[in-house]
């Protein structure tokens, strides 16, 4: 008898500890599926309900433009008048708004209640838009700024090159330069020679080489 006790206790301990790293082995799973990343967690119940913001703002424009037209300002007087011209004239039994028309006076401020709110979404929008706009300009202004400072740096570089540079026309001055004096010290040889003798004249600019020497050199 106690060896069957000992061994019920021994199997109930290992019981226990199964059910202990069950327990353990669940609450780490639950762990690790709540910090993983690469699984998008599960939708929040919200109390409110969701909407779109830009299709609200969209049809807010609709609206807007549709309340500042001559379309809207006809229709609206044309219901106007035909509810007022109903509610006079026809039998008591039939009109749903006498005098002085308190139904009607509700249904225009109610509908002005409602536009006001959405003509200024409308123009927060529409402000929103030009901010981005003008945002877009001024970047575009910068860089076409910053491109005309590079090309007019980069032309007066070109121009400074150039300046350095020996130019045609600069060697055909130079060389009209050095042609004329050449020809004023080759007068002046002539003048000197003509003074001093036939045998005695100055040595010519480009003296000319002897028959013979030039034979030889042809050859």
């Amino acid at each position: 008898m106690p060896t069957d006790e000992r061994q019920r206790e021994w199997e109930r301990e290992r019981e226990r500890e199964r059910e202990r790293e069950r327990e353990s082995r669940t609450a780490e799973t639950q762990r690790r599926s709540r910090i993983r990343l690469d699984q998008p967690l599960p939708r929040r119940r919200k109390i409110f309900p969701e909407y779109d913001p830009d299709a609200f703002g969209r049809l807010s424009e609709r609206i807007a433009r549709f309340l500042g037209t001559g379309r809207f300002i006809v229709w609206m007087t044309v219901i106007i008048v035909m509810w007022v011209l109903w509610n006079v004239s026809v039998p008591h039994a039939l009109r749903f708004d006498e005098y002085p028309f308190i139904f009607l006076t509700l249904a225009l401020s109610l509908q002005a209640s409602y536009a006001a709110p959405l003509i200024l979404l409308a123009q927060n929008r529409q402000d929103d838009r030009d901010r981005v706009n003008l945002e877009q300009d001024r970047k575009q202004n910068e860089r076409s700024i910053a491109d005309t400072e590079y090309l007019s740096r980069e032309m007066a570089a070109l121009r400074i090159g150039l300046g350095e540079v020996a130019t045609r026309d600069w060697i055909r001055s130079e060389l009209q330069d050095l042609l004329k004096e050449l020809e004023e010290q080759r007068h002046d040889g002539a003048g000197h020679g003509a003074g001093q003798g036939p045998g005695q004249g100055s040595t010519a600019v480009f003296p000319p080489e002897s028959g013979r020497r030039r034979d030889v050199d042809d050859r």
